[in-house]
């Protein structure tokens, strides 16, 4: 008898994560995972336990990689694991899942003629909810052969070859990390941020973002009023400080750019 859609697709996913100091999360992560024959991990130097959760498991692979970029991190992870399927699910470690999108992950034709697909997500602070948030969807279950993978500003890029469909199911985002070390992970962030600001093409939010401090009063303003989140209380005023504190990072981080060459300038002997 041939298989059905449903005990087929499941078969042909393999999940893969980027971890790094990822204990808060790693767990919840995970255990939405339990369907999958094989699970990849790529870290990058963990020292808190996150290791340890990781090789508990049966069928999860682990392989160490030192972190340059994100371009780069997830380029080996999907490239030089020797994933045996022909789909990978990309997640984060603060990523978990959904029982609805496992679900329809399940019934989809594994040899339909598309490239990728889309997901929503849905954001929660501390497991609660919020109305909205800033996070887009994005294309995190892809075909192998058909895409390529490279870096954009902090984060990384995922350009695909041929059709890409929308799911209906959401992915929650959840990240327990302390702010400390969210803090830390900014500061490094925002680096990389610049120098992709530098490259972009003009608009709106680069113009902002290039003109401190008007960035982070506009995202805290509109997180807050514009998404609605003033609703969800302190977890959403969580959310928007996070934003205005990220984008506040940026802004100290192009002011002390404009200043230090500012201070050359007015010390170099021949300005031509």
């Amino acid at each position: 008898m041939k298989k059905s859609f449903a005990s087929r697709m499941l078969d042909h996913v393999t999940p893969v994560l980027l971890t790094h100091n990822e204990v808060q999360n790693i767990d919840r992560a995970l255990s939405h995972l339990s369907w999958a024959r094989d699970i990849v991990v790529v870290d990058s130097g963990s020292t808190d336990g996150t290791l340890a959760v990781l090789e508990s498991l049966p069928n999860v692979r682990v392989f160490t990689r030192n972190f340059d970029s994100h371009g780069n991190q997830w380029r080996y992870a999907v490239e030089e694991t020797q994933i045996a399927t022909d789909w990978i699910l990309r997640l984060d470690a603060d990523y978990q899942v959904s029982d609805a999108l496992v679900a329809e992950i399940a019934a989809l034709d594994p040899d339909a003629p598309v490239s990728a697909y889309r997901v929503s997500f849905d954001y929660a602070i501390f497991s609660r909810k919020l109305l909205s948030s800033l996070y887009p969807a994005n294309t995190v279950l892809l075909r192998k052969g058909r895409f390529s993978v490279g870096d954009k500003g902090h984060t990384e890029a995922w350009d695909v070859n041929g059709p890409v469909a929308t799911l209906s199911a959401v992915i929650i985002h959840d990240d327990w990390k302390p702010t400390g070390q969210w803090l830390i992970s900014q500061a490094r962030y925002m680096q990389r941020e610049l120098d992709y600001l530098h490259m972009g093409k003009s608009g709106l939010v680069r113009w902002l973002r290039l003109r401190p401090p008007l960035m982070p009063i506009a995202v805290f303003l509109y997180c807050l009023f514009g998404k609605g989140l003033l609703f969800n209380g302190r977890a959403g005023i969580f959310y928007a400080l996070q934003r205005m504190v990220a984008e506040a990072a940026l802004s100290l981080i192009v002011l002390e750019e404009k200043l230090r060459n500012q201070a050359l300038r007015s010390t170099d002997p021949d300005p031509t």
